[in-house]
């Protein structure tokens, strides 16, 4: 059973999309508007900080050489191992998920303790993957042409068209996600259309947290 239906306050939205979809974008306007952001990817740096037990586990299934002097993650150097190999990606999902979830789970009690009726935004690059939009009362799905998504990311990464495309074969496409969406955020147009768009939705999706 979805354990957030089980409060009768406040409402937690997941929010996806794909690579250079413009999903941080949405969340920045959602939280100018006034809700409350969880994102997966800060969430993901803190459970692997120096001295943390993520952090002791990551150094013994993959050594010392993944960290920087300082001794945090050399997150672009390991995300580079583990893109070319499912195992050690599988290795580094057990370690690092759970603990993200768990400190959502605290962060929303934390948020819903100051705020009663918050609507939380649970910003997750893999809501869908790993069936976490199981986990959320709404799920938002930003969206944008595949070819966008190329031109995008060739712009803001410097990558040549394959390489941008070889990046996306590896993620699921935005179309897919859109099946599993309450509500889509059509971000191929100029950002003032968006924020029209997120405006429209954060009105709806604070008057169901009211209760």
């Amino acid at each position: 059973m979805n354990q957030t239906n089980q409060r009768k306050e406040g409402l937690v939205v997941g929010l996806t999309g794909g690579i250079a979809s413009g999903k941080s974008s949405v969340a920045r306007i959602f939280q100018e508007l006034g809700a409350w952001i969880i994102d997966a990817d800060q969430l993901a740096r803190e459970v692997v900080e120096p001295g943390t037990p993520g952090w002791r586990e990551v150094v013994e299934a993959f050594g010392r050489e993944y960290f920087l002097p300082d001794g945090t993650l050399d997150r672009k150097k390991l995300a580079k191992r583990v893109f070319h190999n499912p195992e050690d990606k599988d290795k580094l999902e057990a370690i690092i998920h759970p603990r993200i979830l768990e400190l959502r789970q605290e962060r929303t009690r934390e948020i819903l303790e100051k705020d009663p009726h918050a609507l939380i935004v649970f910003e997750v690059p893999l809501l869908i993957e790993k069936g976490l939009h199981h986990r959320v009362d709404r799920v938002v799905v930003v969206w944008v042409p595949r070819e966008t998504q190329i031109q995008r990311l060739m712009e803001r990464d410097g990558l040549t068209r394959e390489e941008a495309e070889e990046r996306l074969r590896n993620q699921m496409d935005l179309d897919h996600k859109v099946r599993f969406a309450h509500y889509v955020i059509d971000n191929s147009g100029p950002l003032e259309e968006t924020r029209r768009q997120v405006e429209t939705l954060y009105k709806e999706l604070k008057a169901l947290a009211q209760g």
